[in-house]
C-alpha cells in the first residue's frame, strides 16, 4: 500500500509538502516541489527514506548554485541537508573529514587555519561538498578527485556504504556515481603548508575569478562543460563564435563579462532559460557540429 507523504508530516517535522523552491538556487527560478525534507541527522533521514515508496523521485539540493528549477511542481522529494551534515574534523596532521552540506569556500578555509595546503581551489566554487563530489568540480586546474580519499553514502534502501576514491570513475566535471546515492560526508588529503602562503595564494585565485567571472548576480555558475574531448577551445570561445551575445528570452540573457554564465536579469522563468540554453546549444552544434553538455542539472 502506498504511503500519503502528509501522513509523514506528524513523525517528521521538517517535512514540508508543496514547497517553493524559488528561493533554494541561485538562479532564483522555479516552482514548487511536492515535498521538501531538511534531514538534521543520519539516523532521522534513514528512517524518512525507509517510510517513502521506493519508487518516490529523490533529489538532494545543495547550495543550489547550478540548478535549474523547473516552474511546474517538481513531483518528487527535495531533500536539504542540515546540522549535522555540516561539521568539519581533522583525522589527522593531513586529512579532513567534511560533512557533504560543508560548502567548499568553508572547507577552503578550515584546510587555511590547519596549515593545509590543496584546497586552495576550492575558494572559487561556490557549491557544497555533496554536488562537488557528485560533478567532480573543478577549477584552476584542480578537481575534487585530486583531494579525494574516500565518501560515505546512503542507498536508496537506507544503507551506509563507503566509496573509496580509487573505485570512482571520475571523468571531466562527472563522477558517473548513481543518482539514487545520498552523499553523507567524505575525507580528503591535503599536505603541510603554512597559513600566510595559503591565504595569499586563495586571494591571487580570488581576484583571477572576478575578474573573469560575473559575481553578485542571479546565476548559476559555467552552464556548459569545456568539450575537451571534442576541441580544443573552450567553451566561451565556442560561444562568442557562434551565437549573438545579446540573445535573450524574457529576462534569461548571455553574461557580459563571461558567455557560458547565463543570468536572470529580473524575473527570468524556468522556459525563458532553458530556451536560451538550449539555442545556445543548438546555435554551438550548428556551427562547430560540436555537441555541448550541460554543467549545470536541470531539475523537472
Amino acid at each position: 500500500m502506498s504511503i500519503d507523504l502528509k501522513d509523514l508530516i506528524p513523525e517528521f517535522n521538517n517535512l514540508k509538502l508543496n514547497y517553493d523552491l524559488k528561493k533554494k538556487n541561485w538562479f532564483n527560478i522555479g516552482g514548487k516541489t511536492k515535498a521538501f525534507y531538511k534531514a538534521d541527522n543520519l539516523k532521522e533521514l534513514i528512517k524518512f527514506l525507509k517510510k517513502i515508496p521506493n519508487d518516490e523521485k529523490i533529489f538532494v539540493l545543495g547550495a543550489g548554485s547550478n540548478t535549474l528549477i523547473t516552474d511546474k511542481l517538481f513531483n518528487g522529494v527535495v531533500i536539504k541537508l542540515a546540522n549535522n551534515f555540516n561539521n568539519i574534523s581533522l583525522l589527522n596532521d593531513e586529512i579532513l573529514i567534511a560533512g557533504s552540506a560543508v560548502t567548499d569556500k568553508l572547507l577552503s578555509e578550515f584546510a587555511m587555519e590547519n596549515n593545509l595546503g590543496g584546497f586552495e581551489f576550492l575558494s572559487c566554487i561556490p557549491g557544497t561538498i555533496g554536488g562537488g563530489i557528485k560533478m567532480n568540480a573543478g577549477c584552476f586546474n584542480r578537481e575534487f578527485k585530486d583531494i579525494l580519499i574516500s565518501i560515505q553514502a546512503l542507498n536508496k534502501s537506507g544503507q551506509v556504504i563507503t566509496i573509496h576514491s580509487k573505485d570512482i570513475n571520475f571523468k571531466y566535471r562527472d563522477s558517473k556515481l548513481s543518482d539514487d546515492l545520498i552523499f553523507l560526508s567524505a575525507s580528503f588529503k591535503g599536505f603541510k603548508k603554512n597559513k600566510d602562503i595559503i591565504k595569499n595564494e586563495i586571494q591571487l585565485l580570488k581576484e583571477k575569478k572576478e575578474q573573469a567571472q560575473p559575481t553578485q548576480i542571479k546565476t548559476s555558475g559555467s552552464t556548459f562543460k569545456n568539450p575537451i574531448d571534442q576541441s580544443d577551445k573552450k567553451v566561451w570561445q565556442l560561444i562568442k563564435e557562434s551565437v549573438s551575445l545579446d540573445k535573450s528570452f524574457g529576462d534569461a540573457c548571455i553574461s557580459e563579462k563571461h558567455c557560458n554564465f547565463f543570468v536572470n536579469k529580473g524575473n527570468a522563468k524556468y522556459e525563458d532559460m532553458k530556451k536560451l540554453i538550449d539555442f545556445v546549444s543548438d546555435s554551438v552544434f550548428k556551427k562547430t557540429g560540436i555537441k555541448l553538455e550541460k554543467e549545470i542539472k536541470i531539475l523537472e
